[in-house]
């Protein structure tokens, strides 16, 4: 990767920064892209070193203490907390609603005078401070690559400049699927820094699934104890060519759970937790068969796959896919959701709580005597119709404790619940009928947000399939012009999604993750004009930046063998 340095750039690097391989200094680069970026006429710079202080209000201490972090962590100096005395520059960061009107905006100017940052909230201000971290220079690759670090008393230099800035939607949300793989409490908290760092605002923390329970519910220890772990996951593409026969799992304690929430709050960010119902009930029914219409027939496993342990009772999945035995909408399921959730509220401050709603195959409904007679007791039509009833009956009771439910775009089926809000993910045509019925969507259609897509047509590990490459990320406007107007107001922004079933590791994972998620927070942050080549541009430093958070990154953009076939998706589920 060529850098844009010029003699005179390198000159000035050397010098101020010493013994330090140089550092690259190309175009102003930050991500998501600012609404305005002013460069003075007169160019000049500021260092920041162990000296400077950070002058802010005790509620702003979160971003002054991330920014000091961040410099420790990448540049070994960190800088202080403090009242600015006298004429030696500062990191001055404020809120001024009277100066920055647009919800969560910010300003950043420097100058000789120091960074000044003023945010419309807290919030904004948090924002601010992630520019001003990728105002920082960054080492070049050589110097990455060797391990070497910046010297920590020679400080760093960052541009004068000016920036007014603030998104474009509510809601810029990542979502991670911790139930087909299990990850730990430090790589959950990386994730939430990746996404702090890119001024995202939503953590989508999908808890449970068919192949693993993953937070504890004290009234229901077997949810854990049994649910949490599988005896053997397949080995390839579903449906796999065996399986590993190695016991895998984990789960969450409540007090974890409450570490991982006020860390990312923290960081402004809401976590937004996931219990899927009715369907991909799988472990919660290993725990508790009586949960199951059919609570004595033995789990039934995808004809061709390899399972391994025992075949006999109720089983957490080993496979992926979509599977018919779930939750009977009985008045013990009931109880027994409710009481989760009244577990599960205590821990999320969040307004929404995802029930999920995708996928609930109806077979077991359709068969089982009990279902049917309470479609007839309860006046509905089909099994569409029953999911509509429990749907809406989780929402009543999350509405008498609060709280809105979000759901896949399947609780359209049979009828919205009333105050539902539509996650549209089977393209943009659930999140668009929701939108006229004046509910509100985020849009997260796979065509454009799946991040366990491939990104490349020859990708070199194994993914899920599918294809995403990092150009369509970046065109994504998660306004369509079918809700060009009054509609447009429904729709609070959009996610990106992180299924796990091929992802097993946190360098998967980053190599899943970037740089379309990047790209993607643009698309929730940045006006709706694109610019590809600038995209482009700003990137080469974008990768120098992952690779000194020690993350893996894909370069299939790079790649000109990624043009091809486009690879199948396989075995997708949600």
């Amino acid at each position: 990767m060529k850098l844009l340095q010029s003699p005179f750039k390198k000159t000035l690097c050397i010098a101020a920064l010493a013994a330090i391989s140089c550092f690259a200094s190309a175009q102003v680069s930050i991500f998501p892209k600012p609404v305005e970026t002013t460069m003075p006429q007169t160019a000049g710079t500021l260092v920041i070193n162990s000296k400077t202080l950070i002058s802010a209000d005790a509620a702003l201490k979160n971003s002054g203490q991330f920014f000091s972090d961040y410099l420790k962590k990448y540049y070994g100096f960190g800088v202080s907390m403090g009242k600015k005395t006298g004429s030696a520059p500062a990191i001055d960061i404020s809120v001024d609603k009277s100066k920055v009107t647009h919800t969560d905006g910010y300003t950043l100017l420097i100058d000789k005078g120091g960074v000044h940052i003023s945010g419309n909230s807290p919030a904004g201000a948090f924002y601010g401070i992630q520019s001003l971290i990728q105002l920082l220079p960054v080492p070049d690759s050589a110097s990455l690559a060797s391990g070497r670090k910046p010297a920590a008393d020679a400080g760093v230099s960052v541009p004068y400049i000016s920036i007014n800035d603030y998104p474009r939607f509510a809601y810029r949300g990542m979502h991670l699927d911790v139930g087909r793989h299990f990850f730990t409490i430090p790589e959950v908290k990386k994730y939430i820094d990746y996404i702090a760092l890119h001024k995202m605002n939503r953590f989508h923390w999908h808890l449970t699934e068919d192949q693993g329970w993953r937070i504890e519910i004290k009234k229901y220890p077997k949810l854990t104890q049994v649910g949490a772990y599988r005896n053997g996951t397949i080995i390839g593409h579903f449906p796999g060519t065996g399986n590993d026969n190695t016991r895998s799992g984990g789960f969450y304690t409540q007090q974890q759970v409450k570490e991982i929430v006020a860390y990312a709050a923290d960081r402004y960010i809401t976590v937004v937790p996931e219990i899927e119902m009715p369907g991909h009930a799988s472990a919660a029914i290993a725990a508790y068969p009586e949960l199951s219409c059919f609570p004595n027939e033995n789990t039934k496993r995808p004809r061709g796959t390899v399972w391994s342990g025992d075949t006999t009772g109720k089983q957490v999945q080993q496979t992926w896919g979509v599977f018919p035995d779930v939750f009977c909408p009985s008045e013990k399921t009931f109880s027994f959701l409710q009481d989760v959730l009244d577990e599960i509220l205590p821990l999320f401050p969040s307004k929404y709580i995802h029930i999920g709603g995708d996928e609930c195959p109806k077979d077991n409904w359709k068969r089982s005597e009990f279902c049917q007679q309470l479609i007839k007791e309860k006046g509905l039509k089909d099994e569409h119709g029953l999911q509509s009833y429990f749907i809406q009956r989780i929402e009543k009771y999350l509405n008498s404790k609060g709280r809105s439910i979000i759901g896949w775009d399947e609780i359209l089926e049979g009828g919205l619940a009333p105050n539902a809000t539509v996650m549209s993910w089977r393209g943009e045509q659930g999140g668009i009928a929701a939108a006229k019925e004046n509910h509100d969507v985020i849009m997260t259609p796979s065509s454009y947000a799946y991040l366990d897509y491939s990104q490349s047509r020859v990708e070199d590990s194994l993914t899920i399939g599918g294809f995403l490459p990092l150009q369509k990320v970046y065109s994504y406007n998660p306004v369509p012009p079918a809700l060009a107007g009054e509609p447009e107001k429904h729709v609070l922004g959009a996610q990106g999604n992180l299924w796990t079933e091929y992802i097993a590791s946190m360098r998967k994972l980053e190599y899943q993750l970037f740089p379309r998620m990047t790209a993607l927070s643009e698309a929730v942050w940045s006006p709706a004009s694109k610019d590809w080549d600038n995209f482009q541009d700003r990137l080469r430093t974008q990768f120098l930046r992952y690779q000194l958070w020690g993350a893996s990154a894909s370069r299939a953009v790079y790649d000109p063998r990624s043009n091809g076939p486009a690879p199948q998706r396989q075995g997708g589920t949600q």
